[in-house]
């Protein structure tokens, strides 16, 4: 809700099972409650049903979508194809519009892979993080028909998404069922082929977070319809700050371009605050190749949040330091640094006095020239913490005088327009009565619209109407618009293409050498497939397939984001590495994973080592 009040266009939620964020799961009845909430402003709300199922969860999972369906939901996003069949089952079972949106745990790299999944009823296709702006505009000139969606802000998966087993196979726990412990945030060693140190113990696989707000203009015109903020197990700051950025930052652009956008939703948001992407959690930002060139998106150094750079240290006392900036500070701010060992240290401010710091106890290792950063900001969270948005629809309000009385309320740029109509006797008025009707008929603070203009007729303004029939015929008026906007729906439903080409259908050739890429789990999956024409061959990693197809080593990963480079050592940069690899990655308890650099696709592998 807190993404509606501050300007989303549409949410994306965890239904009760089978989200991918398994720890953060809602009732059908809350999501009732949201698609109520959110339809009041034609916002959308997207259920992530967009985890792998296994046999024995079929049935209950297609009783969900049915109470998804009922309750309103505009759209489910899904990975497993057997519980794509089930939606499409279901959905035309009810006759309901509800739409297909292809997760990005499809694996959506190419414009034949989004076309293959069009064919097969999705009207979305959420795309995979690592392309850049150029990719998306070639996909969306190859298949124009079809809504791209694409993340713009947030936490980043180092591997490709829904194609990542290193959780399942270290820990037990699969992302491809929504509970990943995050394997990449762990430190390893780095070694060459001789088992002989690279660098020191770092965490090699941890991104930077993504942070692509100055491109959200390169972004509409390579065709991307809908911009996605990562959100997983945030606060409500976060959710606030993060969503009124954005909403500010699309506005602007469709303000400038108005004959070539239009907001997908209803409504005008005021904030009683100032977005900072800056001050809420994040690790660093990173436009994560959207230019299409290769840059440094690693954190190596740590896998927490930095949050705002606030200056550098000036001057250590024993019991304070000061700080050389800008920054205002306050009692209870959470800062942090990096030692002289590249180790991430915090503290929480006791007292501040102007740029000079009192920490309740000096933190070992502060030292002056190093930067300093504040992962916690206690007055913009305080801030946040009240009231900090209000979302209107504009309404223009007209009353005239026909063969009756006629109030008239309409939404700007819309076809929504609703009439109340009145038989009450013309009396004519000693004096204008134009101030009081124009006083009760914007009188609308209540509700969620606020007078944009309101007309009132030189005929109607010289007749005397009673201030309690305006307000009665106000509420109707508020109270039909209310139902016209409830009763407007836009989804596209589900529509797909038979006996089309399967173009598309593997979305990398490495697919031929792992059947389990596929993640097939459950018998309505493989027979997806073979009514297609196409015989998968093996479960999924998650049913104990763990090798490939001619007795390959487990992969585990694939990532654009490559140690090698981070390293200095690109070979499309003609560097000759210094050492002999392949190289591993390295865990304190001595599990090993090589890393293959297919320099070809750009690409940086990771397999277990058996």
């Amino acid at each position: 809700m807190a993404a509606i009040d501050h300007g989303a266009d549409a949410v994306y939620i965890g239904a009760s099972m089978l989200g991918a964020r398994a720890a953060a799961t809602n009732s059908i009845n809350d999501i009732q409650t949201l698609c109520e909430y959110a339809h009041r402003f034609m916002a959308k709300v997207y259920v992530t049903v967009n985890t792998i199922v296994f046999e024995q969860e079929l049935e209950e999972t297609r009783r969900m979508i049915g109470q998804l369906i009922d309750v309103g939901a505009d759209a489910l996003l899904v990975q497993d194809m057997g519980v794509w069949s089930m939606v499409r089952e279901v959905a035309a079972e009810k006759h309901a519009d509800i739409e297909i949106h292809a997760s990005t745990q499809t694996d959506n790299r190419t414009a034949g892979r989004v076309r293959w999944l069009a064919n097969q009823g999705a009207s979305r296709v959420v795309l995979a993080r690592e392309l850049s702006v150029d990719q998306m505009a070639a996909i969306h000139q190859e298949v124009p028909d079809v809504d791209l969606e694409a993340f713009v802000h947030g936490a980043l998966c180092v591997s490709y998404s829904g194609v990542c087993y290193a959780s399942q196979y270290c820990f037990g726990r699969s992302a491809n069922r929504g509970n990943c412990a995050q394997f990449c945030r762990l430190k390893f060693s780095l070694t060459d082929a001789g088992g002989h140190p690279i660098d020191q113990p770092r965490y090699w696989l941890s991104l930077k977070d993504m942070c692509r707000i100055g491109w959200l203009e390169q972004m509409m015109e390579a065709g991307v319809s809908s911009f996605k903020i990562e959100g997983r197990l945030k606060d409500y700051t976060y959710v606030k700050n993060v969503v009124a950025a954005y909403r500010q930052a699309l506005d602007q652009l469709i303000d400038r371009y108005p004959d070539k956008y239009v907001k997908a939703s209803l409504g005008h948001c005021t904030y009683h605050f100032q977005p900072s992407l800056h001050k809420t959690f994040n690790r660093g930002f990173t436009d994560y190749f959207a230019s299409g060139e290769r840059r440094e998106v690693a954190s190596v150094d740590t896998p927490k949040a930095l949050g705002e750079y606030v200056g550098k240290v000036k001057e250590v006392r024993r019991d304070s330091f000061n700080v050389a900036g800008t920054a205002r500070f306050a009692n209870g701010d959470g800062l942090c640094f990096f030692d002289a060992q590249h180790q991430l240290c915090g503290f929480r401010v006791n007292r501040a006095e102007g740029n000079r710091i009192f920490p309740l106890r000096m933190p070992p290792g502060l030292r002056a020239g190093c930067g300093l950063y504040r992962n916690n900001d206690v007055a913009f969270e305080r801030l946040l913490a009240r009231q900090s948005a209000e979302r209107k629809i504009p309404v223009d309000i007209s009353l005239d005088v026909d063969d009756g009385w006629c109030l008239r309320l309409s939404v700007p740029d819309t076809e929504l327009v609703v009439d109340v109509r009145r038989d009450e006797a013309l009396q004519p008025a000693q004096r204008s009565q134009r101030e009081n009707i124009q006083r009760q008929l914007s009188k609308l603070g209540s509700t969620v619209y606020q007078p944009h203009h309101i007309l009132i007729s030189e005929l109607a303004s010289g007749c005397f109407l009673p201030s309690s029939v305006l307000t009665e015929m106000r509420r109707q008026a508020v109270s039909q618009l209310d139902s016209a906007i409830m009763q407007t729906r836009r989804n596209k439903g589900i529509t797909y293409v038979e006996n089309a080409a399967q173009e598309g259908l593997l979305p990398d050739d490495i697919y031929k050498r792992y059947a389990y890429l596929y993640n097939v789990s459950n018998t309505l999956s493989r027979k997806f497939y073979a009514q297609l024409g196409h015989e998968v061959h093996g479960d999924a990693f998650e049913m104990g397939n763990r090798r490939g197809n001619q007795g390959q080593p487990p992969l585990l990963m694939q990532c654009r984001h490559c140690i090698r480079y981070t390293l200095g050592y690109c070979a499309k940069e003609g560097r000759r590495v210094p050492w002999q690899e392949p190289l591993s990655l390295c865990l304190p308890d001595g599990r090993k994973f090589l890393l293959e650099f297919d320099c070809k696709k750009c690409q940086m592998n990771v397999y277990a080592e058996q």
